[in-house]
């Protein structure tokens, strides 16, 4: 078999030329709604980055949390605001945290912050589902396969019901030899340590996977793995594909209430 250049297979921005483009669409499209949908400004900790925008539906049902991507060391929740316009049509809420990145803080404490950021959530007295794009895939399974109650004892085992993974990265380890980890600085073990597929799987519980279909096989592989893994664990699982689209491509129909992937999260509110 020939060698896998993880460099070519994770390196995202090179592998879409017109990276730029779309995640300008991305600000521009989020101004606009943050405009449009002012959110409630909550806070999880001391820092200027431990912030959440709660963009509320009109329904008190579960709370769906997006956790923006950009392997852990780029952009921040406002990027990602228009992501709430499709549930927010359907009275779902929708939180959007952010998160300090690497290299002022690891991999291990941005995990940290999301525990954290679930925590104050917990708060509001709802349940969670987290969703979330590339390494916000790799936080939402992280939030899936947490022992609340380890964390903390007030809090409930079941404080996040679903996950919804949007390309996301679930063993760590591939990165460690590309140019990603300049700023992650893992290593084996340390990548290992925050690889989700690794932990004890969440039984129980439901994870969605889904990837681009224009997206590398390695992102196909990371996904498909976890719910296979993860469901003969006794999670329940299901690995989707959102057809033409590349890795910046993958979360445009968060934004169409009328999406197979709005209809999919609203439905998991319900389980």
């Amino acid at each position: 078999m020939a060698e896998i250049d993880y460099e070519v297979e994770y390196n995202n921005r090179a592998r879409v030329p017109e990276n730029p483009a779309l995640m300008a669409g991305w600000a521009r499209d989020s101004a606009a709604y943050r405009e449009q949908h002012p959110p409630r400004r909550l806070t999880y900790g001391p820092g200027s980055r431990n912030t959440i925008d709660l963009f509320e539906g009109n329904s008190e049902g579960p709370l769906v949390v997006f956790i923006h991507g950009g392997y852990w060391q780029a952009l921040d929740g406002s990027s990602s605001s228009h992501c709430a316009r499709g549930l927010n049509a359907h009275g779902v809420s929708v939180a959007v945290p952010t998160y300090d990145l690497c290299p002022n803080v690891t991999v291990g404490d941005i995990i940290g912050q999301m525990r954290a950021a679930s925590r104050e959530l917990a708060k509001l007295g709802r349940p969670l589902v987290v969703s979330g794009h590339s390494a916000g895939g790799h936080l939402a399974a992280c939030m899936l396969a947490t022992d609340w109650p380890a964390y903390d004892a007030s809090l409930p085992r079941n404080l996040v019901r679903a996950a919804y993974a949007i390309s996301g990265l679930f063993e760590l380890e591939p990165l460690v030899g590309t140019s990603v980890n300049k700023a992650l600085g893992l290593d084996r073990a340390a990548a290992r340590a925050a690889s989700p597929l690794f932990w004890t799987a969440p039984e129980g519980s439901t994870l969605d996977a889904v990837v681009g279909g224009n997206e590398s096989a390695e992102y196909h592989r990371q996904s498909r793995t976890i719910t296979d893994v993860w469901g003969k664990a006794g999670v329940t699982t299901r690995f989707g594909l959102v057809s033409d689209a590349n890795h910046f491509t993958a979360i445009a129909p968060l934004a169409d209430p009328d999406s197979p992937m709005v209809l999919r999260l609203k439905e998991l509110t319900q389980i």
